[in-house]
């Protein structure tokens, strides 16, 4: 590993914004600490391969990742095996980790925590093979987001604008086994969250529980989901602690659907499901973070 040598991941298309600006204050930061920055742009094409590889070509100590939740789950998937450091600059259409980590700053103040010593271990969760570090759910936000990527308006109006458009052609409750070592819930629901932290990338409370380092995850089952709740849940706030919601948190889980339904991670829409394996990976990711 080479000290000197830091790794930059820049999704150019999360967010609708321009990141040139931001890659030169970061060259410019690097520049003032005798720091070697090395540019990778994502593609959608063969991502994870291509990131190993240039990884593995200058073996940095730290990967700085410019992108939203959904960007940073590529890489920490891509590099999943290594011993690494990561600096997180949110400017993705959906930046939940950030926030939940307290990183929504500004640039400036986003690129000097980003090259800190210090930081925390969050935990990874295992859905099917895949890596979650955020929130996934099954459902109505998961047709959102297909939605969403069909369309060509982003940032947080295209999610507004497509809120109407999911509701309106959404389909029906669907019935749900969920199994874990200390329960079974047999129930109707509209919407299952799997969650690794507390908020979505608007700043909305969905699991008031969840805390990244303490090796479980929540299971937010919404059985009844009108307009007005899910709209709070996209871009306001909703409260778990009514009778249509059901929360369980644990560390493994088999959740099996009578029907295909919608599935994302970490803003990723991922098709259709009929079962998910859920469990903690042993792994966790290295997050930099102020020391306080």
């Amino acid at each position: 590993m080479l000290k000197n040598n830091v790794m930059m991941v820049v999704n150019p298309v999360s967010g609708g914004l321009d990141k040139g600006y931001l890659v030169d204050q970061v060259s410019h930061y690097a520049q003032q600490l005798n720091l070697n920055l090395m540019c990778f742009e994502t593609t959608g094409v063969n991502d994870l391969d291509n990131i190993r590889t240039y990884y593995k070509k200058f073996n940095p100590a730290r990967v700085l990742i410019a992108g939203g939740d959904g960007t940073i789950k590529i890489v920490a998937e891509a590099l999943k095996l290594e011993d690494v450091i990561f600096g997180i600059l949110p400017v993705g259409s959906s930046n939940g980790l950030a926030t939940d980590l307290g990183l929504v700053k500004s640039s400036e103040e986003n690129i000097a925590i980003a090259f800190q010593n210090h930081f925390v271990a969050i935990d990874c969760i295992i859905i099917n093979g895949k890596m979650c570090l955020h929130l996934s759910d099954l459902g109505l936000n998961a047709e959102l987001i297909k939605n969403y990527h069909k369309s060509a308006i982003r940032g947080k109006l295209g999610y507004a604008l497509q809120i109407f458009n999911t509701l309106l052609h959404a389909e029906k409750s669907f019935q749900v086994i969920v199994k874990t070592n200390q329960q079974l819930v047999e129930t109707k629901a509209r919407m299952i969250v799997i969650a690794n932290s507390q908020k979505y990338g608007t700043g909305v409370v969905i699991n008031p529980i969840g805390i990244m380092s303490d090796g479980k995850f929540e299971l937010i089952i919404l059985k009844k989901l009108d307009f007005s709740v899910f709209f709070k849940i996209i871009m306001g706030k909703i409260t778990v602690s009514s009778g249509d919601i059901t929360v369980i948190s644990t560390d493994n889980a088999m959740i099996s659907i009578d029907k295909p339904i919608s599935f994302q991670i970490d803003g990723e829409y991922c098709g259709t499901e009929t079962n998910l394996d859920i469990a903690m990976s042993k792994r966790k990711l290295k997050v930099a973070m102020l020391k306080v």
